[in-house]
């Protein structure tokens, strides 16, 4: 089961919906008003729908994300994305070589809502940027209670070139239109025995071919993912829930960056794939700005 946003064929305006890849069956409310809901009723809910159904061949699916909901991350959660952090920033690896072991995690806000783009979507690369890269990350979706309700693939966008120059920088290499995808649905909690055991695939593919691939798991994480939920809520309230992304365990080696066109493919075990296609630069993503159609 996949708890989805979508438009049904013929329709103008984003609804929710339980799809077991057959079918969607609707849901009342948007996801928004579903992540107000403790995760057994949200539960009870998922497992009761009876609402509309639609073909799930036939519906877009648009992103896990919206009203006021935010997408956050964490940083430097796994081995090896503290060793791209140290190897980008020379004169500063010191500062992500101590948050490795800190206690209190590194979070950081992400996206909007409204800035998060969908499978089959686009992302976009800075042109103000030598280097540019995704990192697939395991998205915990959560409710305003602070509870982990499901998992999503987030790709966290990110210049390793800017963040590289210094690390008060890392607003600029993280936040920009185009800088963050996430879906393609919420594959719910209690159907994920074991999130610490999740395999993680990246592949970018350029003029018909594979530009790089890589494969990871989360049982390489660093942090608790309760603990990382803690933090976040420590000091801030949620009303319509959240994503956090948790992490990047797969970081092309320099000097690889994305181009335009390139096609980015995120499997995460047990919770989906999200495709994305690369753009370069802020103008081909203005449409997410605009009124363009529902989102």
């Amino acid at each position: 089961m996949h708890i989805v946003r979508f438009i049904p064929v013929g329709g103008n305006h984003p609804l929710v919906g339980v799809s077991d890849g057959t079918t969607v069956t609707e849901l009342a409310g948007s996801l928004g008003e579903l992540l107000r809901l403790p995760l057994a009723e949200l539960r009870d809910r998922c497992l009761a729908a009876d609402g509309p159904r639609h073909d799930a061949a036939g519906v877009r699916t648009l992103p896990p994300a919206d009203g006021r909901m935010e997408v956050w991350a964490a940083g430097v959660t796994y081995r090896r994305s503290r060793e791209a952090r140290m190897t980008e920033s020379e004169r500063s690896a010191d500062v992500y070589d101590q948050v490795y072991d800190a206690e209190r995690p590194e979070l950081f806000f992400k996206s909007a809502a409204w800035r998060v783009t969908g499978d089959g979507e686009t992302v976009a690369i800075r042109t103000d940027s030598g280097i540019d890269v995704p990192e697939p990350e395991l998205g915990l979706v959560l409710n305003r209670h602070a509870e982990i309700v499901g998992y999503t693939v987030v790709n966290d966008m990110s210049s390793r070139t800017i963040e590289g120059e210094n690390p008060l920088y890392l607003p600029q290499a993280k936040i920009y239109l185009g800088g963050c995808a996430a879906g393609p649905g919420v594959r719910p909690a209690w159907e994920v025995p074991d999130p610490y055991a999740l395999g993680i695939e990246l592949t970018i593919r350029r003029d018909g071919g594979v530009a790089w691939t890589g494969r990871a798991s989360t049982e390489q994480l660093h942090r608790r993912l309760d603990d990382l939920v803690g933090y976040l809520f420590r000091a801030d309230v949620f009303p319509d829930g959240a994503v956090l992304a948790t992490g990047t365990c797969l970081v092309p080696e320099l000097p690889f960056t994305l181009a335009g066109g390139d096609e980015i493919t995120i499997t995460i075990a047990e919770v989906g794939t999200l495709t994305s296609t690369v753009v370069a630069g802020r103008d081909p993503m203005t449409w997410l700005a605009g009124d363009t159609g529902p989102r």
